[in-house]
This record gives structure tokens, sequence and C-alpha cells, in this order.
């Protein structure tokens, strides 16, 4: 029997890695924010780590479980509860036939990822079951999960509970961050070093799309409006945006975009975060304190090795 969605929390969507190759074309990669957080929660219930589970920002959702399951929720400090009985995060446990899985207050984080053995079956679209809201397309339908829904579950291999994510791989979710980031394309708009040395505050426009920080107005050039852009400052003929670039509309408020983020369009790019950080930014909650600190291509490298080298870790460790 199915899985019911008897509440569906504050925005709860089917995520997998993500629908990669399509960017060119305007189909961003979607998936799951927190890339980590997903892979673990599917070795632990001893899922494919690319298997379908569920991003649920802020809020966990209510589910009935219609057979018995072995699940795992890792990410975001909220604590899952079987018929109002405590469990851990970042470990698998059993959720018997009949009972509802329920989560509690959000202390720290912003989105977790619960993974079913199994995995969340619904069909895949370009290749993936990631929900792209925007463009209507993967998941459920095309859209964050809402009370009634049903989810069918694929077979599973026959883990059992008590693996559990050794502690000093779990991530910290701090309200004090550095997130590491490359300057350019669009950097020589700005006029002096604002950006690296500012404390940004994220502000709650914070979704899969972009998050928005605010802090001191950016100095930028004067300059001629050029032919084909907008007469805004941080205006430029239109160029593609790489998940992760740092927009900065007006000079204020820069944007971090994410994985639901539109592939291209006319404001200038004056940094991009580097990808082993985006995880990081994803589980930034609202009031989080932020520096973006400048690396070279080489830095930005080694952080993709240490990351690299976590996952494998990750994977051993679960084995």
């Amino acid at each position: 029997m199915p899985i019911e969605v008897t509440k569906p929390g504050l925005s709860t969507t089917i995520q997998d890695r993500g629908r990669e190759g399509y960017y060119h074309v305007g189909v961003p990669p979607s998936g799951a924010l927190d890339q980590f957080s997903l892979e673990a929660a599917n070795r632990l219930v001893g899922n494919d780590p690319g298997a379908a589970g569920l991003e649920c920002a802020y809020m966990g959702p209510e589910l009935r479980f219609g057979e018995d399951a072995l699940v795992a929720a890792c990410g975001a400090e909220l604590e899952p509860r079987v018929d109002g009985e405590p469990q851990p995060l970042w470990a698998a446990f059993a959720v018997p036939a009949g009972a509802s899985l329920s989560f509690g207050h959000l202390k720290g984080g912003a989105r977790l990822y619960l993974a079913v053995a199994g995995g969340i079956d619904v069909p895949q679209t370009l290749g993936s079951r990631s929900t792209y809201a925007l463009g209507a397309m993967g998941g459920l339908d095309g859209r964050a999960l809402a009370a009634g829904d049903t989810l069918a579950v694929g077979r599973a291999d026959g883990a059992r509970p008590g693996r559990s994510v050794p502690e000093h791989l779990w991530p910290a979710f701090a309200m004090e961050l550095e997130i590491r980031v490359v300057m350019g394309l669009y950097d020589h708009l700005l006029t002096d070093r604002t950006f690296q040395e500012a404390t940004w505050t994220l502000t709650p426009v914070a979704d899969r799309v972009g998050f928005r920080y605010k802090g001191p107005k950016l100095p930028m050039i004067e300059r001629e409006q050029p032919f084909g852009a907008g007469s805004d400052p941080s205006n430029i003929v239109d160029a593609p945006y790489p998940i992760g670039s740092i927009q900065v509309p007006g000079g204020v408020e820069p944007i971090v975009l994410h994985r639901d983020a539109v592939s291209g369009g006319g404001y200038a790019m004056v940094a991009t975060v580097i990808s082993a950080d985006l995880d990081a930014v994803a589980q930034s909650a609202p009031g989080a304190r932020t520096r973006f600190v400048p690396v070279d291509l080489d830095g930005a490298l080694a952080a993709r090795r240490e990351r690299t080298r976590r996952l494998t870790e990750l994977e051993e460790a679960l084995a």
C-alpha cells in the first residue's frame, strides 16, 4: 500500500540527484539542494544514492504508511517521530504499517531529506524524478506535495534498521557562515571590495530558485548602457547563469542562484559559489549571517576533492 500525505509541511517536494544535460535549453537540473544529505539518507536505507526521496523545507510533513517501511531522515534538525515516539536523525529506523511519521520543530538548518527503502516511485521526466515546480515538471504532477496525495514506493533491497552516519560526517548548521566563491565574470563592474568584505544576512526570500541577502549597497561603475541591455548598472546583454552564480540587481541584495534557477538573463554575475559549498547555502536559514570568501580555481578544485573524499568515507561507513 502507498504512503498517504496527511499534512504536506511547508514545502515538500520529490527530489533525486537532478536532471543534468538540459540547462542549455532552459531546463535547470533541479534535484536536492543539499546533495550530501539526500545521498546519506538513501545509503542508510539501502537505496541507490540517486534514488528519489522527499525534500522538506523548514517544516516536516506528516505521512501515514500503508505497510512496513525502513526510512532515514538527514539534513536539517527536525526530529522524526513515529506515532509520537522520537527517532534518531542520520540513522535508519522502522515505520510499521498503519503508523504515522511526523516531525518536531526546526532547531537548525533549513531542509530535511527523507528516504524510504525502495525510493519514491514516480515516473521519470528527462531522466529524473525531481520536481521542477516552475516548469510543472517531474515529481508528483510537477508540484509540491498536498494533503491527500499518495506516494508509491519501489522495491526495497532488504536493508534493516541500525545503520547510522558517523557523527563527524554530519554537517554543522551555523548562523555565521563563510561561503567560498570564485569572482567573475562581471566583477569588474564593482568599484571596490564591499562585496567580499561585508557580512550579508539571508532574507526570508530563500527558495529553490535563489537565496537573497541584504547588506550594504554595492557601488558599481558608471557606464554607457550596452546595446541590447537594460539601463540598470548591473544589466548586461543576456548571458548564461551557472548554478551558484551571484547576481546583484541594482547593486543591492545579492542573489545566489540555486538548482531551480533560470539558465540565463540580463543581470551581471559578480561571483559564483563553488560546488562544494552549495549544500551549505541550501541549509542556510533566514537570518544567517554570511561572508562570501574569494578563492582561486585551485582552491575550488581542492574543496571539490575534499567533498569527494567525504562522500567516499560516507559510502565506506555505510557499506
